[in-house]
């Protein structure tokens, strides 16, 4: 699987569009059947990119295809803590099986565009952050001024109002 920093630096032309759609259930389709092999979908992830004009492409070297998500490109399906007190550092689970930090570059939103929490990933991507993952961070949020917070590699990571 390539390097999410190579895949940034791949610059081809559009190659056209292929009829891949991931659905909001985070599940994916090829021609309107769902793409049933776990691995086809992992490789395809590693490849996806979402570029400044929204679109979401998979992308080689060499080759540049759009393909359409209907809300999320992937599912943060479950959060862990690891390492010790301030230094701990919140990562999520996604559905491809890839994990990814919570806090700094990786902002994480609390209501999205369909009501939904979604944390910020490499490349454009978004994961919406599943109802029981969200419950996970937020039992282990601490209070402060009406606010829910999580601390992740030293970052204060707001997660919404307690009101």
């Amino acid at each position: 699987m390539p390097d999410p920093t190579a895949l940034a630096s791949w610059s081809p032309e559009l190659s056209g569009e292929i009829d891949i759609r991931i659905l909001a259930d985070g599940s994916w389709t090829h021609e309107g059947s769902p793409i049933q092999r776990e691995g086809l979908v992992r490789v395809f992830a590693s490849l996806l990119r979402r570029e400044p004009d929204g679109q979401y492409y998979l992308l080689t070297p060499a080759e540049k295809w759009r393909i359409q998500v209907e809300r999320h490109a992937l599912l943060a399906i479950d959060c862990e803590r690891t390492g010790d007190n301030g230094e701990g550092v919140w990562q999520v689970l996604l559905n491809t099986g890839g994990r990814c930090r919570i806090g700094g570059e990786y902002t994480l939103h609390s209501a999205g565009r369909d009501g939904e929490p979604y944390v910020e990933l490499p490349n454009g991507l978004t994961a919406q952050i599943t109802r029981s993952a969200w419950y996970r961070l937020l039992d282990a949020a601490e209070l402060e001024d009406g606010r829910a917070f999580i601390f992740s590699g030293g970052d204060k990571v707001i997660l919404g109002a307690t009101d």
